[in-house]
């Protein structure tokens, strides 16, 4: 079966690893498997499979992950359009006012 894609770069998926304390939560509720387990912590293996459904997030009782449900691909084309450039949510060390 062949994988979903969605736009790269584009999702505001964040996994504080010195929150987590390895209860793999987010493991098993992730339908994409984008989080994996390693040195008992999760970690994010696959961020472009993420689709926003903050089911991580809600299930995280140490709050380590952060996303803003269902904003990702929405989020990068109006950014693109906005901007005159390839989709692009543009979070990558820009501060609070991503998005």
């Amino acid at each position: 079966m062949k994988t979903m894609q969605y736009l790269k770069d584009v999702v505001t998926l964040q996994l504080n690893r010195d929150k987590c304390t390895g209860c793999m939560m987010c493991i098993t509720v992730c339908p994409h498997e984008v989080f994996q387990f390693k040195d008992k912590k999760a970690f994010i293996q696959n961020r472009d499979q993420c689709m926003e459904c903050g089911a991580c997030a809600k299930n995280c009782p140490e709050g380590a992950i952060s996303v803003r449900s269902g904003v990702g691909c929405a989020a990068g084309i109006l950014n693109g359009l906005l901007k005159g450039t390839e989709a692009s949510c543009d979070c990558s060390g820009t501060g609070s006012d991503c998005c």
